[in-house]
């Protein structure tokens, strides 16, 4: 299968639970693409294996589904929080490939 990618802009935000966890959430058409093309292969929790790009940091990941927000989630790791200086409500520029 082809790879896809995405190209976006989203708000860093903060799930806490146990431990906390910072995300920023996919546009709509993005997950919907995601999930038309890739959803049947998903893994573990309806995962996406994906690759990104933050600044120069560069990663593999996977997306989760959010049922809550209707879109797909990307965890961002400590290293690139601190790496590109992001904190809860920055802008993050995101190249997200699958495939």
């Amino acid at each position: 299968m082809a790879t896809s990618r995405y190209e976006f802009t989203a708000e860093l935000w903060e799930w806490e639970s146990q431990a906390s966890w910072y995300f920023v959430s996919l546009p709509e058409d993005a997950a919907d693409e995601i999930e038309e093309l890739y959803g049947q292969r998903a893994g573990g929790f309806g995962s996406v294996r994906v690759r990104v790009v933050v600044g120069a940091s560069r990663w593999g990941t996977s997306v989760f589904p959010d049922k809550k927000r209707g879109t797909y989630v990307l965890p961002i790791k400590k290293a690139v929080r601190t790496a590109e200086g992001l904190t809860p409500g920055s802008p993050v520029r995101v190249e997200l490939t699958v495939g």
